[in-house]
Order: structure tokens, then sequence, then C-alpha cells
């Protein structure tokens, strides 16, 4: 019988017991459901129920990228390192990237992104700006040596990707591409049924200055991010920072006493001030080798992606090095630092004109150190991490937080591949010129965990139908009966019949395990058969989402499913629910 999963046949193992390391609800849930299993830290097999669901994820990306003019190719997974050392990233992107050696001594590395492969491929290609513009994708498995792989398939080494390529003549063409492509990612998030946001991001390893990430909204989730009613949305990493600092004022500096202070609550706490009145400091040395010593309002942190911006290659002084420039962790400060060092502040603190830092002495701490008088800043930058309460930079109201998970990401990387890898085409004016390229990503198997996130309860998974294992599942209360499994026989068939994917649960179990089973899995439509409904004629119907229950007589099943079936064939993520309007 087509479309028809039965359950007494399926490789579905579910589990009654949480997995102890299992921290996340997704990443609990696709464990216990039979979706899938651990290897090893961040490496999983997918059974085949999750496979259906990661199968659908991926054919809705596909069909996405498809529609905004991309085409889909397949590079190896494997990458050839000389293509890493054009690019120079060899070596910057660090640890995560998995390095090996084959048997004639040829280094390689397992792909964690293909940047540089795909710009290797057209660059022997594609010559003239008459064949441009050009945009190929795959989804393909990709490895990055996470030092602490956690969270299920949130934080994994071994993921699957969608990954698209775009190159240009103009920068006009890329923007229009890049606007397609953010387009499809919202859509693509729509039809997986999430609540989500596109936010302004950091383009870390990838590179570029224009780039947004789609944030999947949900209360674990792993990154911060603060968001106005204008619409303004940022990941708290790369928003701007626009804090407002207050002031300890006094008549004149004055050295302070503070035994056993070494933390700005502790500060704050021994002055009687606020913590926005203290001034963070924090030391370090630049890839230059100098020595930086870098300041922001005390409630707030400083931010390691804006600093390296400011400060390329900076990295923490050791204590062994604080004590040789004589620096006191927990007591730095502005004023009688090394002549070496260079001063850049949080540009909120440019308007305070007397601030209370540490004193450069063990125990003790400066008020109303002023600036411009008893000390000087060399830069200003903005090198806070924004939180909610911070001043939104377009419209200038508080900003409000939220916790979300990154799905996908859009990139502008202008010609940094193409420039150090000689990717050239032949111009207009007759001129070889580099190609100015986008980059799209979407972590497919993240989506599925990113989903579960959103849509689950205590009992089990909540999958929209767009990629449930099934849409619907029949639930015969008895097997083996000349009664209900006939009925739930022929229910399912003429469901099936109708464009639905159906599952029966015809193992011969109690019917208590088959409805825990049932919500487990997350199948989104529940059709329970049993003797006294049968006896009047009926079957229960049970929507998975909300928990809400009818019966409907067997004369109108295939009547009661039409709208249904229009509503899922015109893309509706939870067609069910008219069900029970």
């Amino acid at each position: 019988m087509k479309n028809i999963l039965r359950m007494s046949k399926a490789y579905a193992p579910t589990l009654k017991e949480d997995p102890s390391d299992a921290e996340l609800a997704s990443h609990r849930l696709l464990l216990r459901a039979g979706m899938m299993r651990k290897n090893a830290a961040g490496l999983y097999t997918f059974l085949p129920l999750g496979m259906r669901v990661l199968n659908k994820v991926e054919a809705i990306v596909n069909e996405e990228m498809d529609n905004a003019g991309a085409q889909r190719i397949l590079m190896p997974f494997v990458q050839p390192a000389d293509l890493w050392h054009e690019s120079g990233r060899w070596d910057d992107y660090g640890p995560e990237l998995a390095r090996l050696t084959d048997r004639h001594g040829v280094e390689y590395c397992l792909g964690p992104t293909h940047e540089e492969l795909i710009t290797s491929v057209v660059r022997n290609e594609l010559k003239s700006y008459k064949q441009l513009p050009v945009n190929l994708y795959q989804t393909q498995v990709k490895f990055r040596d996470e030092i602490r792989p956690r969270f299920g398939l949130m934080r994994g080494r071994e993921f699957l990707m969608k990954d698209a390529y775009s190159f240009h003549a103009t920068q006009e063409s890329l923007q229009e591409t890049y606007d397609d492509m953010s387009e499809a990612y919202g859509k693509i998030c729509d039809r997986l049924g999430m609540v989500w946001r596109p936010v302004e991001a950091d383009s870390g390893q990838i590179g570029g200055k224009v780039t947004c990430e789609f944030m999947a909204l949900a209360e674990y989730g792993e990154a911060e991010i603060v968001h106005c009613e204008c619409g303004y949305a940022a990941d708290a990493e790369a928003g701007e920072c626009i804090c407002a600092p207050s002031m300890y004022e006094r008549d004149a500096m004055e050295k302070i006493s503070t035994p056993g202070v070494h933390t700005i609550e502790e500060l704050a706490s021994f002055l009687g001030i606020s913590e926005s009145a203290c001034m963070k400091a924090l030391s370090g040395k630049g890839a230059d080798g100098k020595l930086y010593v870098l300041f922001v309002p005390g409630d707030h942190e400083l931010n390691e992606i804006k600093i390296n911006r400011e400060v390329p290659g900076f990295e923490l002084l050791t204590d062994e090095e604080m004590v040789e420039y004589g620096l006191f962790k927990g007591s730095m400060g502005p004023v009688g630092l090394p002549e070496s060092a260079t001063v850049i502040a949080d540009r909120s603190l440019k308007d305070i004109p007397q601030w209370t830092v540490g004193a450069n002495e063990d125990g003790y701490h400066l008020a109303g150190a002023r600036l411009g008088e008893d000390f000087k800043v060399d830069g200003w930058a903005d090198l806070c991490t924004v939180k909610p309460g911070d001043a939104c930079p377009v419209c200038g109201k508080p900003l409000g937080g939220a916790r979300g998970i990154e799905v996908s990401q859009v990139f502008q990387l202008g010609t940094k591949y193409s420039e150090a890898m000689g990717a050239t085409f032949m111009d207009e004016d007759g001129t070889e010129k580099p190609f100015i390229m986008g980059c799209y990503g979407v972590g497919v198997s993240r989506s599925m965990a990113a989903v579960v996130e959103q849509r689950h309860d205590d009992a089990g998974i909540m999958w929209p139908a767009s990629i449930a294992p099934a849409h619907i599942c029949v639930v015969p209360l008895t097997v083996g009966d000349d009664l209900v499994q006939p009925a739930a026989e022929e229910i399912a068939g003429k469901l099936a019949d109708q464009g639905f994917e159906v599952a029966i649960d015809d193992r011969n179990e109690r019917a208590g395990v088959k409805f825990a089973d049932a919500d487990l899995i997350g199948w989104p439509l529940q059709v329970v058969v049993g003797k006294r409904g049968l006896a009047d004629g009926k079957v229960e119907l049970k929507l998975r989402s909300t928990g809400a229950k009818c019966d409907i007589a067997l004369d109108d099943l295939e009547r009661t499913f039409v709208p249904c079936a229009e509503a899922l064939a015109a893309g509706a993520v939870d067609p069910f629910d008219i069900l029970f309007e």
C-alpha cells in the first residue's frame, strides 16, 4: 500500500529515559524518538525516521535554491591543502580545521566550508563578464573539529550543510543575488515552520564585511539576540553597542584603598555606586607585539570580535607578563601605565570626564580621574557586547533581548578569495578583474534540531507537516483481530490515496505504549481506531501540536480530509489545524 510506513517493520528504536549527556530538548528528543544515535562526540548516525525528516529539510532547501536561480553541484569533502595556502586560511582557520596527510605525503583537510575549492573550479572556467553572474550550490557533509562538541546537532563536529557561492562582475549584481538568497532563506524558515529573525551578524572566519544571520528564536538558543520594535535585530556579539555609562563625580582625583577588591561588582559595592560608573580594564598584546590596555563601562563586557577588529591578533597578557609590565589584575587603570601602552576605550566613555578605575597598584583604585588631564586615550572604538536596554542604533529606543539558533547566513565576500587565488575574468572594458563573490550557507541538520527546539513539549516532538517523518499516524488499539486492524488498514489506505504520508502503528503493543511513542515521535496528526469508536461508526483525531481531540464519522473521513490535502498541497506547514477550528 503506497505511502504507508508500518511501525512493525520500521527501525525506530525509541527510548523511555533521557540520555544522560543530552542537555537540550532537541538532543534529548531526537535520540529518544529513534531519529539518530551517537557514535562519538559530535558524530551521529541518522536512523530511518531521522533520515525522512532530514531529506525533507534538504528538499525544501534545494527547491528554494533552484527557485532563486542557483545551480546544484557536488564538490569533494576532502580538500587539497594547497588551495587553503593560496587563500591564507590554512594557518588562520585554526585547530577546527582537521588536517591529514595521504600515503604520498600530500596534505589535505576535511572541508569545513568550500570557498577555496569553488574558487579554484571557476577560475579555470569563467573567463568573461558575459558568463556572469553564476550561483552554484551543494548540499554536503562538513567537518569542524570543535573543541567542545555539545548539544547534539546544534554543535556537532560533522554536519550536513547547504553552501552556495556566487560570482559577479559588479557590486550591483552581487547585491541582487544577495537579496534573492536572503529572500529564499526567509522562505526556507517559513516552510520549516520556524519563528525566526534576520539579524546583523559577524562574518567570522568566512570573511567579508556584509552579512546577515537567520536566527530561529529559542529559549535555549546558543546566541544572544537584541532587537527593537522598529525592526532592527542583531547578534549581541556583532551589533553596534550604544550604551550610557554613569559617572562618580569627585572634586579631584582621589586614591582610595580598596583591600580585597578585584572585580567591578566588588568595587561598585565598596564605593556604593553603580557598576556603569566603574571602568573595566583588559590588557594584552596585538599581532604587532605592542601592549594594549582596553577600557569599557563596568556593566558591559569587552567583545572579543570587536577587539580583534581594532587590534588584530589580540591576546590577553599572562599573569607573568602582567607582572613584567607592572600591571595588577583587578587594579588596572589608565593613570601611570607604561609609556609603551596604547590605550583604547569604548566610545561611550568619551563623554565621561571623570573615571573610576584601578590605580595600577594592588589594593587601590582611583575615583575622579580626569580624561585629558590625569590620563589620555589613544583611540576610541565600539568595544562592548550589546545587551538589552542599550539604545537601538536605528531609532534610539531601548533594545529587547532574546536567544536564537543560527540556521543560515548570507555573506558578501567581495574579492577576498578571488584576489588571493588569482580568479579573474575579462570585464567589458577589456581589463582583467577579480570576481566579486557571495557565499550563502544553510545548516540542514542544525535546522532539524532548531525546529525541535521550537516545537516540543514534555511528551516529545511536534513536527510541522512539511518535514514530519509522516503526516498522519493511524493507531489501531488492537491488532490481529477481525475488526479494529482491518478498519485501521482501510483508513490508512484511504488517507494515503488522498496524498498524505501515512504511518500505521501495527505493533502488538499496549495502547499506552503506542500513544507515548506517537507523541514522542511527533506525528502531526493521530487517527485512533478502537472497538468502542467503531461501534458508533467513529474514529478519534488528535492534533499533536495542541493535544486537541475530536471524533469524526467514518463515512465523512475522506470528505473531512479534503481541505487538509488542499492545504498541504498549497504548502501549509500545519494543514490539520483546520480540523479543530
